[in-house]
């Protein structure tokens, strides 16, 4: 049976009655988790080397978008190439001298797996980060370090240790500056945020009338800069939460090819469109992001232009990540749906297992 909150209602208690397994909690855990984060991967006592090759950074989904992060974080501040690799093979160039992180929360990831294979047979540096399973067994086994992730969370409400530990291991490989006091400055922006758009914020704050205004829509997310990787981070978290089929964009690239689509949107269903904005992206990116809002206005059920909050780039990019994590659970809530489970995802991973 199907439960849906009384008229769009998003207080604790509407919430806790939908999401069973309490998947709030641990988005409204961000702040101390950012914190626990640093302790993890400086408990791990890795030493630092010099990797002239750069980070890849091998994972797969919740686990991989930390290294997509991170090198947003580090932008113009990274020293040497940042890379991800998403699937079975590492980048044709990765060398000896390139760190690899791989990162797997059940570290059973059969990607990584195959990326952390790949990266020993080059000889390449490796580090883990993964709550144990079959690479945790091979990396000790291989004498290779191991930042241990905390247990008890879906892989995707991890992000805060992913995207900490990716900007640790890119320090410790001389790729980008420590940003310690940045995410230290970010996690107590995100305590005061989480008051702003938590389950007992008003009814109209920012994140509770975004889910509404979202809701019933296919979301189209777009960025840039900085917030490119975000705008992911969204769409795959109301994929996987909401349970809805979402977008991700990036300007200007899409000014060049996906603005024409919306003239037919209205005639397919109804779409919306959100701009995750900063700051500090170039003048005209922020000049085209606005104008590119008001040419699809009039084909999109509804569209926003969302600021980042902070100083530095990884406040404000942690601002809109707890902004999107809080929308798409209130987007579950909205539907009713239990946003934890991921039936497909276990089904084709049930599919593959049996060969």
């Amino acid at each position: 049976m199907t439960v849906t909150p009384e008229r769009g209602l998003l207080s604790r208690e509407q919430i806790a009655a939908i999401d069973v397994a309490d998947q709030l909690a641990d988005i409204l855990g961000l702040p101390e988790q950012l914190r626990d984060a640093m302790w993890r991967a400086q408990s791990a006592r890795l030493e630092p080397h010099d990797a002239p090759g750069g980070l890849v950074v091998a994972g797969m989904g919740g686990s991989a978008i930390g290294g997509a992060l991170a090198r947003a974080a580090l932008a113009d501040r990274a020293s040497r190439p940042i890379m991800l690799a998403r699937g079975y093979a590492l980048p044709a160039w990765t060398a000896t001298d390139t760190t690899i992180l791989c990162a797997s929360y059940s570290g059973n990831t059969e990607e990584a797996l195959a990326a952390y294979e790949a990266a020993g047979a080059l000889g390449a540096r490796r580090i883990a980060a993964t709550t144990g399973g079959k690479l945790a067994g091979a990396a000790r086994a291989d004498g290779v370090p191991v930042i241990p992730l905390p247990g008890g969370f879906q892989p995707r409400a991890a992000v805060a240790y992913l995207f900490v530990i990716a900007l640790e291991v890119a320090w410790l490989c001389g790729a980008g500056e420590r940003l310690h006091a940045e995410i230290d400055v970010a996690a107590a922006s995100a305590e005061r945020l989480v008051a702003d758009w938590g389950p007992d914020a008003a009814e109209d704050s920012l994140a509770k009338e975004l889910a509404r205004g979202l809701h019933g829509t296919v979301p189209q997310i777009a960025g840039a800069g900085l917030t490119a990787p975000v705008a992911y981070r969204w769409k795959t978290q109301i994929n996987e939460n909401a349970k809805t089929p979402c977008f991700a964009g990036e300007l200007p690239e899409l000014d060049h090819n996906e603005i024409e689509g919306w003239r037919g949107a209205a005639e397919l269903g109804a779409f919306s469109a959100v701009f995750l904005d900063d700051a500090d992206l170039h003048p005209r990116i922020r000049q085209r992001l606005e104008l590119t809002r008001g040419l699809i206005a009039s084909h999109a059920a509804a569209t926003y232009r969302i600021e980042s909050i902070g100083e530095t780039p990884t406040e404000r990019l942690v601002s809109l990540i707890l902004l999107g994590d809080l929308v798409s659970l209130y987007l579950a809530v909205l539907r009713g749906i239990d946003p934890s489970p991921v039936a497909l995802l276990e089904r084709l991973k049930g599919e593959l297992a049996r060969g």
